[in-house]
């Protein structure tokens, strides 16, 4: 019932920012003019934040309807808008007066039909009446998707017992950010009744957290629940003090539903001013696909691929999905292919899922993984994951 409940929740509008971290991505997988990509598009922010580095290709691909959608009206805006801060209104501030003309000027006509019907229906049954999603630039992108609701729910019952979560953004030190944290929110994960709502694997759904894994977390806290809160209250802490809040765009998500709009130092590479004509540039190397991973690379031509962004699919994949899966890396992917991914836990599905004949074909950078995750700013993760494909042959 529960892996039910979660696959209707996941249906939706889940991500309105993705939450892995590029410039660790980047650095693993050393993007650069010869990388040729599949990830998983989620919102559409890594695809962008990656052509920074001017890769020769990116694919990627999402079963999500509205996450494809997102991704190709980001593609779309970054090529057609005319300038930096119109497009920085749109998915920068996420809302503004502006948003919905230029959209109807500059970027509609540039839309395939069904990402235009995305944007021009509703949320309410039948799609055809209600205000249509394109309202959401006007009204807060940030405030919409499952992500979205999770923070407002969560910003409510913190500002109930007067604990708002934005006073963390006001500290001008990550020793200023350690006080607030410890002085003003620690209390709040001594409260019995957010403990237990805290164990329930239901409060997760909107990490994208599915049941299987909360019994794995669970099983790896040694099935103690209180472990496995105090877990979480670990990775919040890290999230709130583990990096300068200029530089986390993580962590402004979280505590103030908004990016740093006054700095604008705390942003994803794609909304920096900097990088706009690069993006602009590069904007025509990706494709998308609305196709599962397995589905996309059955099709992909051997050798066409060299960096695989699999985020936290496997969480969700039964062992024989993730082998059938990784058989086709094993065949689509070049000599020198790397594949990353993250996990809610700690441990790698990988080790047991694969056969012999597949897992002898890469080799598990582990310790390098550790020392990467610890600088992964979004800090939600359990862990970070890098495998590289030896000779291509089973040994």
């Amino acid at each position: 019932m529960l892996e039910r409940m979660f696959t209707m929740w996941f249906k939706g509008f889940v991500y309105n920012q993705i939450w892995e971290d590029p410039r660790v991505d980047a650095e693993a997988l050393g993007i650069g003019p010869e990388s040729q990509l599949l990830t998983i598009s989620s919102g559409g922010c890594n695809v962008l934040n990656y052509l920074v580095h001017r890769p020769k290709r990116i694919v990627a691909v999402d079963l999500n309807h509205n996450h494809m959608s997102l991704t190709r009206l980001k593609l779309a805006a970054v090529k057609h808008l005319p300038d930096y801060e119109s497009f920085y209104k749109f998915f920068g501030l996420g809302q503004h007066p502006d948003n919905l003309h230029n959209y109807r000027t500059y970027i509609r006509e540039h839309l395939d039909e069904q990402t235009r019907q995305f944007w021009e229906s509703s949320d309410w049954p039948g799609n055809t009446v209600g205000p249509k999603r394109i309202n959401y630039f006007k009204t807060g992108l940030y405030e919409k998707a499952k992500l979205g609701q999770f923070f407002r729910v969560v910003h409510g019952i913190a500002k109930a017992v007067r604990r708002d979560p934005a006073r963390l953004l006001t500290a001008q030190s990550k020793s200023e950010q350690e006080r607030i944290f410890d002085e003003y929110y620690a209390s709040l994960f001594e409260n019995r009744l957010v403990r237990w709502m805290g164990r329930q694997p239901v409060a997760v759904y909107s990490l994208g957290i599915p049941p299987s894994q909360h019994a794995a977390m669970l099983a790896e806290s040694g099935g103690n629940g209180q472990k496995l809160f105090d877990t979480y209250k670990e990775r919040i802490r890290r999230l709130a003090c583990g990096f300068p809040l200029d530089d986390n765009y993580f962590t402004w998500q979280a505590f103030g539903r908004r990016y740093d709009h006054e700095g604008r130092k705390a942003l994803p590479d794609y909304l920096r001013e900097e990088n706009y004509e690069t993006i602009k540039e590069m904007a025509d190397r990706v494709e998308t696909h609305i196709a599962s991973l397995g589905d996309f690379l059955s099709t992909a031509e051997p050798g066409s691929l060299n960096g695989f962004i699999l985020l936290d699919s496997q969480d969700w994949m039964p062992p024989n999905v993730i082998e059938a899966l990784w058989s086709e890396i094993a065949r689509v992917g070049a000599a020198d292919t790397r594949v990353i991914f993250r996990t809610a836990g700690e441990l790698s599905p990988v080790e047991e899922a694969l056969s012999p004949e597949t897992k002898a074909q890469f080799h598990y950078h582990q310790e390098r993984a550790r020392e990467l995750h610890t600088h992964d700013r979004s800090a939600i993760y359990g862990m970070f994951h890098i495998y590289e494909k030896t000779d291509g042959q089973p040994q």
